[in-house]
């Protein structure tokens, strides 16, 4: 952009000034010309229309007159003052009102002199009102850039109270267009523009504020959304590229024999065509030597785990050494558990590290893997300490990510000349549009098929009064031999309240299936470790039938005879997290079932959070759903909160536009990595503006 005029200071602007900009800044967080321009109408108002006073009707809609100021004065009331103005038109009169800022408003008051009123009737004993109406000269009402429908704007009382009326921000706003638009570059390249017959920046700015009418309002929202995630899609787009050609990796160029003799001889079951696809696309990664940076994504129980270990065995038959990084404990167990059976039989050494690890054994572990002679280790946050080093880190695998911060996965990163490949997992589904916005600067692979064999999970809600029926359901499956869960929820900030209600729901099982005839768990947050993974360890070997749990269990624990999950207080969790809840049952080959149980109180969010789990088990059909109810902040939680603070994009109801924009994005890449191409120009400005100044459109990290 031609001297980056747009990245003004605000109180440059006539009209504003040290004291509005102050207010500005700190109401609306404008702080440069660039913002008052991105600070979009919340609504419009049809201003085509004039009345007449004598034409009026009392049905508290906003009117505009044209007529003049008769007589002003102001009258006592039992709290302060209030002014009055007879305002009259060839036909009738009527009141203008204030109730604050007399003083400032009647010495601006022109007697005798045409003027536009709008503002919203109100009538009292026959007679019309206009409290806090806006006044404009006709003279300049008929002079000014203007359109049919007329922007409302965001506002607070301080801006109200202090002169800043929306009558002034579109006049700034108006003026700001005139005097400084038509010296900028268009971001978009021309090629861009004329394909998808968008305006021009400068047009769809004019249009957006003061639009012509409903069609060029839309062509303008049309193309500022669509520039917005344009330059959101390229920047992440660019980091991959950028970390593609600059960032070597450690190249896997062969498949081994442990590959192999896994594949042929040890593989517990038929791969699904997407298992088969995901190890392709790590496959070509691997043998790329540049360092891979891939997000797998695979609902509960999809078969993740396997896809890990043969990109495992990929690193192993290359003489590198591989790590598996879990967050919890109880996690990290359960992976060494699952790996360690097909490691013996490869003759694969692999340890577990975590914060329960002995002394002697860590010391021991630790010798063995700066040594070589260790070939995979599996751990919690342990892994990450300056003293696990490894001879040569060739693959890091993460489970779970986001429960990591940037800096504790960066420590990985350091384990080596150079960094690992990196292989991050996550049984959260992710929508599509908010994993192109948040993980755009990864390769993104997805298993979205289940292995054969699984029958989907039963859920159903019932409420409170049902739970003799539900009991009866439960004694039928124990007799059958089968495990249940029964989960309370545990919000942090009700411990207390949510501890009292788990040892009450505790109380009442253990009177419903009293010993010996059952034996029943209990886990839950406040347990030391070892009394958990005790707990735990009874109920994976069958010793009892029950287990009482608060979400410690949400990850973690594979018990395929589980066959019943009971969530108590269903409305009080999120969507993902009752996902991942349901999907502890449904490993085994039996039938399983979800029983999601409530009060009758329930809102709106809540009963369609509830239907939802009823009606679908696909964890895809339900984040997009999850995001529809709570917005892509709420749904990644504070750590992202702040990434996608679009300006007029909406991630839930722009999906399109993303994709379109997105694969724009791509096309220009990769026909000119560099931007160096003439067409390319505003796409090359913008981006340096982007990184210099960092507001104008959220920088994505």
């Amino acid at each position: 952009m031609k001297n980056n005029v747009l990245q003004t200071p605000i109180e440059y602007l006539k009209g504003v000034g040290p004291g509005r900009s102050a207010l500005l800044r700190q109401e609306l967080s404008i702080h440069t010309f660039q913002d008052l321009l991105h600070l979009f109408p919340n609504r419009y108002i049809d201003r085509t229309q004039y009345h007449k006073i004598s034409d009026l009707v009392n049905t508290g809609a906003e009117v505009q007159i044209i007529g003049t100021i008769t007589h002003v004065e102001t009258v006592d009331q039992k709290r302060g003052k209030r002014l009055v103005a007879e305002f009259s038109d060839d036909t009738g009169l009527m009141e203008l009102v204030w109730f604050r800022g007399h003083k400032w408003i009647k010495q601006s008051l022109k007697v005798g002199v045409p003027l536009v009123a709008f503002g919203r009737l109100t009538q009292f004993k026959g007679q019309f009102s206009m409290a806090h109406p806006e006044l404009e000269l006709l003279e300049e009402h008929q002079g000014q850039l203007r359109s049919a429908l007329q922007p409302l704007y965001p506002s607070t009382e301080k801006l109200s109270k202090s002169g800043l009326s929306n009558r002034l921000m579109g006049q700034l706003t108006a003026q700001l267009i005139k005097d400084h638009l038509a010296q900028e570059i268009d971001p978009l390249p021309q090629s861009i523009t004329e394909r998808l017959k968008l305006l021009s920046q400068r047009e769809a700015l004019t249009q957006i504020h003061f639009p012509s009418d409903q069609n060029q309002l839309a062509r303008a929202q049309f193309r500022l959304k669509f520039e917005e995630l344009f330059f959101v899609q390229l920047q992440l787009l660019r980091k991959n590229l950028i970390h593609k050609r600059k960032i070597k990796g450690y190249k896997f160029s062969e498949v081994g024999t442990l590959f192999n003799d896994f594949f042929k001889q040890h593989l517990p079951f038929e791969l699904t065509p997407a298992q088969k696809r995901v190890i392709k696309e790590i496959r070509s990664d691997l043998g790329s030597g540049a360092q891979m940076n891939r997000l797998l994504q695979g609902d509960v129980g999809s078969g993740k785990t396997i896809v890990a270990f043969m990109s495992v065995l990929l690193a192993l038959d290359n003489g590198y050494q591989a790590c598996i990084l879990a967050p919890t404990e109880i996690l990290s167990v359960q992976h060494y558990n699952g790996l360690l059976e097909y490691c013996n039989k490869l003759n694969i050494s692999i340890s577990l590290l975590t914060g329960s690890t002995k002394t002697s054994d860590r010391n021991e572990l630790l010798e063995s893997l700066s040594k070589g002679d260790l070939n995979i280790l599996v751990g919690t946050h342990a892994l990450l300490e300056d003293r696990v080093k490894f001879q040569n880190l060739g693959l890091a695998i993460i489970d779970e990510q986001h429960r990591f911060g940037v800096a504790q996965r960066s420590k990985l990163w350091h384990k080596n000349e150079y960094p690992p490949n990196v292989l991050v997992m996550t049984a959260t589904p992710i929508p599509r549009t908010l994993a192109m916005s948040l993980y755009g600067d990864l390769d993104i692979s997805v298993i979205d098929t289940l292995p054969p064999g699984r029958k989907p999970i039963k859920t159903v809600h019932r409420y409170d009064n049902n739970r003799l029926k539900v009991f009866g359901f439960i004694r039928q499956e124990i007799a059958k031999g089968r495990q249940i869960y029964i989960v309370y929820p545990l919000i942090q900030e009700s411990q207390a309240l949510d501890y009292k209600d788990l040892m009450d729901g505790y109380e009442s099982i253990v009177r419903e299936f009293p010993t010996p005839k059952y034996q029943v768990s209990i886990v839950h947050g406040q347990m030391k470790s070892s009394d958990k993974d005790f707990e735990m360890q009874r109920f994976a070997s069958g010793q009892t039938q029950i287990m009482v749990a608060t979400t410690v269990i949400e990850v973690g624990v594979n018990v395929p005879n589980a066959s019943v999950m009971v969530i108590e207080s269903a409305e009080r969790f999120g969507l993902s997290q009752l996902h991942q809840l349901r999907g502890r049952v449904g490993r085994g080959a039996d039938q399983s079932y979800c029983i999601l149980m409530s009060g009758h109180k329930l809102s709106d969010d809540a009963r369609q959070r509830l239907q939802t789990m009823v009606a679908t088990n696909d964890g895809f059909e339900i984040s997009e759903a999850d995001l529809r109810l709570r917005g892509p902040g709420d749904l990644m939680g504070t750590q992202q909160s702040g990434v996608l603070q679009l300006k007029i994009a909406d991630l839930v109801k722009d999906g399109e536009t993303l994709k379109l924009a997105r694969s724009y994005a791509k096309e220009v890449l990769r026909q000119d990595p560099e931007l160096n191409h003439p067409d390319h120009k505003g796409v090359r400005l913008t981006l340096a503006a982007i990184f210099k100044f960092k507001n104008i459109w959220h920088h994505i990290s």
